[in-house]
């Protein structure tokens, strides 16, 4: 599962709204402190850049990022889909985020495999 590291994706088909891209940017610790990443607009889409692994020894690099599309669902959660140009994969995704905690769901194969995961926005 560690090709969806970076965001569970962790890791989106829909296009990113202004409003619902906002309240995920910034710096954001994944929850087993192994990682830091910065969420911010790039271009037309949402960008999930490494910034700080603590451990790279599972193939995780400052650098890596998921491409995401990001739309509005109910509830204030976000959806749609994230590229890793790095594997050359594609997930879905799903993001809940208060502005001080986030959760992220990505999942592959017709969302049979997923992994969530927790991040806290970083100091």
């Amino acid at each position: 599962m560690r090709y969806l590291s970076l965001f569970a994706a962790s890791g989106l088909i829909l296009a990113a709204s202004a409003a619902g891209a906002n309240t995920i940017d910034g710096t954001w610790m994944r929850g087993d402190g192994n990682a830091r990443v910065r969420i911010a607009p790039c271009g037309d889409k949402v960008c999930a850049t490494n910034v700080w692994i603590g451990d790279p020894s599972n193939g995780e690099e400052v650098g890596d990022r998921l491409i995401m599309t990001l739309a509005p669902e109910t509830g204030g959660r976000l959806a749609g889909t994230a590229f890793d140009p790095k594997r050359q994969r594609s997930y879905n995704i799903i993001i809940t985020s208060n502005g001080q905690q986030m959760s992220t769901k990505g999942c592959i194969l017709g969302r049979l495999l997923c992994r969530e995961v927790t991040w806290t926005a970083a100091r």
